[in-house]
């Protein structure tokens, strides 16, 4: 398994009652998707939320979340997050609660 199982469990308890939430496997990881749109997910190491780049400065300040460049470049609207942070309920939730921010200024899928 290419990602803590038990940071995807964290994951899946904070959005266990929301709608439209639905887990797919990718990058080596696990991703959830809120409505088509990719929302947050865990990888080795620790996970990612999508908070767009309007909101991405404001998930930059909290302790933990760096930029997003699995490639080696930086992805705009993406953090990654370590797995501490990720296991800090206080933390998660205010990236969670950017990233769901961030979906629903999408257009819909």
């Amino acid at each position: 398994m290419a990602y803590d199982e038990g940071l995807a469990e964290l994951l899946r308890g904070d959005l266990a009652d929301r709608r439209g939430v639905v887990e797919k496997r990718m990058f080596g990881g696990l991703c959830f998707m809120l409505n088509g749109h990719m929302l947050c997910g865990v990888h080795k190491g620790g996970g990612m939320f999508r908070v767009g780049k309007t909101r991405q400065d404001e998930a930059l300040r909290i302790d933990g979340a760096g930029p997003m460049a699995f490639t080696g470049r930086p992805m705009g609207g993406m953090v990654d997050v370590t797995d501490e942070a990720m296991a800090d309920d206080a933390r998660r939730g205010q990236l969670m609660g950017l990233a769901v921010e961030n979906v629903r200024s999408l257009p819909l899928k």
